[in-house]
């Protein structure tokens, strides 16, 4: 029961494709929409404010041509990570990030996130989103933005 309610909790539904082939995201770029906390005590989930559109500095991902690397924007520095293929889909490793000075509230969001990326447990994706769910069951919710490759 417990299973179904973890589902139910989670949009896009339990039929969404759980842990895809890295293949799946190639020349892809997502945008963080929606951060979800873990559910306190009560049950009840949380959000967490996340800055979203181009003029607000919003978390985004890129994905590679060739399977091999996500990089992106983690709100005030960039991100590069290496992707390997795993019994999970993917894991991403050798997580690197520029270290550019911001508020304390965007470097704390921004080190969140950088943890959250380091040490997620399933990636969903439903179409045009993408679903990245921590241990510590927070969950991070991206819609997939136009890319063009340089």
């Amino acid at each position: 029961m417990a299973f179904l309610t973890a589902c139910a909790n989670i949009i896009p539904p339990c039929t969404a494709k759980t842990s895809p082939p890295s293949s799946e995201f190639r020349n892809t770029k997502w945008e963080l929409v929606r951060w979800n906390l873990a559910p306190n005590a009560r049950g009840e989930i949380r959000a967490r404010q996340v800055p979203q559109g181009d003029n607000s500095n919003p978390i985004q991902i890129t994905f590679d041509a060739n399977g091999e690397r996500v990089s992106g924007s983690s709100g005030c520095n960039r991100f590069t990570a290496r992707i390997t293929e795993d019994a999970r889909g993917f894991t991403l490793d050798q997580l690197t990030s520029t270290k550019m000075a911001c508020t304390a509230q965007r470097m704390e969001l921004e080190n969140d996130f950088l943890y959250e990326l380091a040490d997620y447990r399933t990636i969903v994706r439903n179409g045009d989103q993408l679903l990245i769910i921590g241990a510590d069951r927070e969950v991070l919710s991206f819609m997939q933005k136009s890319y063009s490759p340089k």
